[in-house]
């Protein structure tokens, strides 16, 4: 393989006319994916014969039903857009008409076609016939006193429209999407509408928040788009500088950076064909980790490149040596970090395939770019003076002083080696502390307008988010079977404390008829409107349906009580044969697929640590080297896991990315150092000498690395998105204990366990 591989990349390197064409072909790809990736996805789709007809009016016809057969729209829990309204105020003359004035106002916009309010809900009326709420003006304190014992006995209002003191509503409110000005009209637009005109009313004090479905997707995406570039600039510039001191060498610097730089622009351009959706994984952090990917690559090219061009050698020679020297080392960081990556398409989330699949991508462009763009670059003026500045470079003077940790290390191999791994394995059972759990939230900034009405609605209503129970039937129950089991359903939602307000078709029921029982209740079901009970109650389609409201606390919170809810669900089933109850709704799809996502992404992390190390064993053949390579990576990975479980964070879809992005970056500097370990072991007379030598030829290029890894994760600190921050802690964790595994644990093991070959000419 090395033989194949050197005649691969030295022949490359000895054409860079060649090689440039492939920049530029490449260049061009991607400069469409940027532009217009649809040339080419519509070719594909054309040439697939994917294009689908129209449907036909028939089709759209045959999912008409009859007016007697549709439900409640209104009703849906939630709208476009919710408009949190909170004032003391809302039952009095003055309050009323300063909240009509403003739901006006909001209807004359162009993008909204409805509000939804106290007012507007569908008549408890048995003949249908409306009846609004509030009295017409003028009406005396009393009869707002009425309204809201009324409003608070409403089973579609109190919980759902109405907080339990009277003091917050909701406006639902529906957009006309074709008719959005902008992004900021579906959030600040309307609540500065709603601002303005209570500003009429100056006697009455009412405060307004927007957050829904629509403004927390617009606040995502609007703050990745923003971040992306500017974490970006960010991690740029302190890159940049920091090699610029670390070097002391422009236009090393520069090459290096550019090779970077055209690993992002490859990948992104690239990504565009696939037509991914919003995606803050994607968006963010990938660009990010792919210029630190590329110019770790970069930096130790460049450092073997700048000695060798120190000897006198000509830039070009240079660049095929070093090639020839470190560039399998580099194609086997390319090919584990692609391992590690590529092990998310293995799961089930959308998200985590999508980022598992552009992290591939992305790895593999930025090999491409490092491999090809240096050689050119170094045949150029840019590569006349690379090693000027060499011998002021700040890493290089210090390496002397540094090496002696290599020393005290080989003295001291068997309490460094046994400790290691002690260590590992303690913290690796420290990390089964650690539980998974999600939240709504965590991809917004915590600051944002829809996270803190979010928050809001959570403590004034007992949550903004809905799920439900579905109850079905089979033929021969009767009405009062199904009767019993909703009201069965009813008690065991009603028993927990963190499921606001369930609402089924017997709580309407016993609105109607006060405290009737359970035969009247049934006569108020008949003469409810059909429209309003088919929202909840279908006795043709034989299903029944009871929505509650979920907070976002976190799906480790509700782990207990969703399995409480399902056992007595699934007790109720065993005991009334014949019906089926399932608990569904978002919250509950993320509480039962969240385990066997991070399972999955667990799985993923261990066969591709697997995978990995049988790499390390093949590529070295040495299948005790596989083994030793193993304590050092996983190392950073446990004392990732024990931050996590100090500042009680849970594992997340974001964290687990994390653990297998870290695993991907931190095995590179294993890699470059026991590629060049086995290099020197040939010439040296005892592997202990051969080691020394290993960090003497790549220990710039670790510290370099390490220091441009943290550097560059640093940039991500700035954001406002904890998903953001965590990610980046977590690597900028990880990839300092694999420098300490690698400068600490690694030499030791090998040179406790690794056995010299007779023959000191062949290597390991």
């Amino acid at each position: 393989m090395r033989r194949l591989f050197d005649y691969c990349t030295t022949w490359i390197a000895n054409r860079p006319g060649l090689a440039f064409v492939l920049i530029v072909v490449l260049s061009i790809l991607a400069t469409i994916g940027l532009v217009r990736p649809q040339l080419l996805s519509q070719y594909w789709k054309t040439a697939a014969g994917d294009a689908q007809p129209p449907q036909s009016s028939v089709a759209n016809a045959a999912n008409e039903r009859p007016p007697s057969y549709r439900r409640v729209s209104t009703m849906r829990m939630g709208g476009d857009a919710i408009l949190v309204v909170e004032s003391d105020q809302l039952f009095s003359q003055r309050g009323v008409d300063a909240l009509r004035h403003v739901i006006n106002k909001l209807e004359s916009l162009d993008f909204v076609t409805r509000v939804t309010w106290m007012d507007s809900i569908p008549s408890m009326n048995l003949f249908g016939l409306a009846e609004p709420l509030f009295p017409k003006a003028p009406a005396s304190p009393e009869r707002f006193e009425r309204t809201k014992q009324r409003a608070l006995e409403h089973p579609f209002i109190r919980g759902q429209l109405l907080s339990d003191d009277a003091r917050t509503t909701l406006l639902l409110i529906d957009f006309d999407f074709l008719m959005i000005p902008s992004d900021d009209a579906c959030i600040s637009g309307l609540r500065e509408v709603a601002t303005a005109a209570v500003a009429e009313f100056p006697d009455v004090a009412m405060s307004f928040a927007v957050t829904g479905r629509v403004p927390i997707v617009v606040t995502s995406v609007r703050g990745q788009d923003s971040d992306r570039l500017k974490y970006q600039l960010i991690a740029y510039g302190i890159i940049l500088a920091l090699s610029v001191i670390l070097f002391r060498g422009f236009s090393a610097v520069v090459i290096v950076a550019i090779a970077a730089a055209l690993g992002v622009f490859w990948t992104v351009g690239l990504v565009g064909f696939f037509e991914i959706d919003f995606n803050p994984l994607v968006n963010v952090i990938l660009p990010v980790l792919v210029s630190l990917v590329g110019f770790t690559d970069g930096v130790h090219l460049m450092a073997t490149i700048r000695k060798i061009r120190a000897t006198g050698a000509t830039a070009h020679q240079a660049a095929v040596e070093g090639i020839r020297q470190v560039g399998l080392a580099c194609m086997l960081t390319s090919l584990t970090t692609a391992i590690g990556l590529g092990s998310l398409l293995l799961g089930h989330h959308e998200m985590v395939r999508d980022f598992g699949l552009c992290s591939v991508i992305g790895v593999t462009a930025t090999f491409l770019a490092v491999i090809t763009w240096i050689p050119v670059a170094c045949s150029t003026w840019l590569g006349r003076n690379l090693h000027v500045g060499l011998e002021h470079s700040l890493i290089e003077r210090n390496l002397s002083r540094i090496s002696v940790i290599i020393d005290v290390v080989l003295a001291r191999r068997k309490t460094f080696a046994y400790g290691g791994i002690l260590l590992t394995v303690v913290m690796a059972l420290f990390c089964l502390q650690l539980r998974p759990d999600e939240r709504q939230t965590t991809t917004l900034p915590k600051n944002s307008e829809p996270a803190l009405a979010m928050a809001q609605v959570d403590r004034a209503m007992g949550g903004l988010e809905t799920s439900h129970v579905k109850i079905e039937w089979g033929e021969g129950i009767d009405a009062d079977e199904v009767a019993e089991m909703i009201a069965a359903v009813d008690q065991v939602l009603n028993r927990e404390p963190l499921l606001g307000h369930p609402l089924s078709i017997m709580t309407i029921a016993a609105a109607l008829s006060g405290e009737g029982n359970r035969n009247s209740q049934l006569s108020m079901i008949e003469l409810l409107p059909p429209t309003l009970k088919r929202t909840f109650y279908s006795p043709e389609e034989r299903r029944a349906n009871i929505t509650f409201r979920v907070q976002d606390l976190g799906i480790a919170k509700y782990n207990p009580v969703f399995n409480s809810v399902e056992a007595q669900l699934l007790e109720l089933q065993q005991q009334h044969p014949g019906f089926t109850l399932q608990l569904g709704g978002p919250a509950v799809w993320r509480w039962r697929n969240l385990y066997q996502i991070v399972i999955d992404l667990l799985a993923s992390l261990g066969s591709a640590a697997l995978i990995i190390f049988a790499v390390l064993g093949l590529a070295f053949r040495s299948v005790r080297v596989g083994l030793i390579s193993i304590i050092p990576n996983i190392f950073p990975l446990a004392v990732a896991g024990v931050y996590l479980v100090w500042i009680e964070q849970s594992l997340e879809i974001v964290t687990v990315c994390a653990f297998t992005v870290c695993l991907g970056i931190a095995v590179d500097d294993t890699i470059h150092f026991l590629s060049r370990f086995f290099e020197e072991r040939p010439h040296a007379e005892t592997d202990d000498e051969a080691i020394r030598r290993a960090f003497t030829g790549v220990g710039t290029a670790l510290i370099i690395t390490t220091l441009v890894l943290i550097a560059g994760f640093s940039s991500v600190f700035f954001s406002d998105a904890r998903d953001h921050i965590l990610f980046a802690s977590m690597g900028t964790i990880t990839i300092a204990a694999a420098l300490l595994g690698d400068l600490l644990i690694l030499p030791a093991m090998l040179s406790l366990f690794l056995k010299r070959p007779r023959d000191v000419n062949q290597s390991g």
